[in-house]
């Protein structure tokens, strides 16, 4: 049989849940089949630590003191594809559609069964893989999407927020067309704008300031009457 170390490769798990026993259980068990832990027991300070030092695989519970676990699933999701699973004491069915909306990739219900969490887990990293790049390239700049920052080479590249978002949206789906509804809901339009309008203004700017030849183009694509695609 393949030792637990060895199957998991050490990964490190964050747990967030506000219940003390039940993080000394999630702890003790993980640890037992290999894996590092660290527990939060509020979102901010799981989300801080994820931030801090991505993990392999996060778990989740939905009621936390500060803010929804939904909110921590959407939160961790605009910059990276960690596996999550939510671990609840709720089984009603709009709460785990909730979840499931915003990006879990599983939901289990409490009290729960341990080996079958730990198959769910290694399902999740499966079908996953391991937490996305922080970091991505556009061209010769660097996008941090922790840090929400934008570097090049001649230093950092100021964006506005509607830049930003519209950029973020963009690379966190790398090859994937973006929809004008997908980035209209993010982008948040002045009502006098049109859609199509306020977009290929942004767009516009954000080619200008990471294009090396605007007019053409390489990473920040146009699909005529559908949207725009991120290419590496």
């Amino acid at each position: 049989m393949v030792p637990d170390d060895a199957r998991t490769g050490g990964r490190r798990v964050l747990v967030i849940d506000d219940e003390p026993q039940m993080l000394r259980v999630l702890t003790l068990n993980l640890m037992a089949r290999g894996y590092r832990t660290e527990a939060a027991e509020t979102g901010q300070d799981g989300l801080a630590a994820a931030w801090r030092c991505p993990p392999d695989l996060v778990i989740v519970d939905l009621n936390l003191p500060d803010m929804g676990g939904v909110e921590v699933i959407r939160s961790l999701r605009r910059w990276s594809q960690i596996p999550i699973i939510v671990l609840s004491g709720s089984t009603a069915s709009c709460d785990k559609i909730d979840a499931l909306d915003a990006g879990a990739d599983d939901y289990v219900a409490k009290p729960f069964d341990v080996p079958e969490l730990i198959a769910r887990m290694r399902a999740a990293a499966r079908r996953t893989g391991r937490v996305s790049a922080a970091r991505v390239r556009v061209g010769a700049w660097t996008v941090d999407l922790v840090k929400r920052t934008v570097t090049g080479p001649s230093g950092a590249v100021r964006l506005t927020p509607a830049e930003w978002q519209m950029l973020e949206l963009l690379v966190r789906k790398p090859g994937k067309l973006v929809s004008q509804d997908e980035l209209t809901a993010e982008v948040s339009p002045r009502a006098h704008e049109p859609d199509s309008s306020y977009l290929r203004v942004h767009m516009m700017h954000l080619r200008q300031k990471l294009e090396q030849d605007p007019a053409s183009p390489r990473h920040l694509l146009t699909e005529p009457g559908m949207g725009y695609r991120f290419r590496p």
